[in-house]
C-alpha cells in the first residue's frame, strides 16, 4: 500500500519538473478538460484515496503526525469539491488557470518538493 504513496509521490515529483520547465503544457492538458465531469470527479476520488492512504499508513512513514495531517487536508478538499458542485469547481478551476501563468515555476517546485517529501518519507 506504501507503494501507492511512493508512486503518487513520484508523479507529483515529475508533474512538478514539467510545471518548472514548460507550465503550459500541463495546464493547457487542464484547460483542455476543465469542463468535463470526469475532471471533478477525478479531483475528488483522488483526493479521497490519497487521504485515506495517508492516514492509514502515516505509521508506517518517517513523519506520522504530519503525514496524517495531510491525509486529513487531502480528505476535507475532497469534501469540499465533492459539495461544491460543477459550475463552482469549473470557476475555481478557470480561476486557478488563469493564475497560474505568475506563479507556475514556483508552484512546479512546490510539487517537486512535496512529492520528493512523499518519497522520502515512505521509503
Amino acid at each position: 500500500m506504501a507503494t501507492l504513496i511512493i508512486l503518487f509521490g513520484a508523479l507529483t515529483l515529475f508533474a512538478g519538473v514539467v510545471i518548472v520547465i514548460d507550465p503550459d503544457r500541463l495546464f493547457g492538458l487542464f484547460r483542455k478538460h476543465v469542463d468535463k465531469l470526469e475532471l471533478h470527479i477525478l479531483a475528488v476520488v483522488v483526493r479521497l484515496v490519497l487521504g485515506a492512504l495517508l492516514i492509514y499508513l502515516a505509521d508506517a512513514s518517517r513523519f506520522p503526525l504530519v503525514i496524517e495531517i495531510i491525509g486529513w487536508i487531502s480528505i476535507a478538499a475532497a469534501l469540499f469539491f465533492a459539495v461544491i458542485g460543477r459550475a463552482r469547481f469549473r470557476r475555481i478551476m478557470a480561476w486557478a488557470l488563469s493564475m497560474a501563468r505568475p506563479v507556475a515555476r514556483a508552484g512546479g517546485v512546490f510539487a517537486v518538493g512535496f512529492g520528493a517529501f512523499l518519497v522520502y518519507a515512505f521509503i
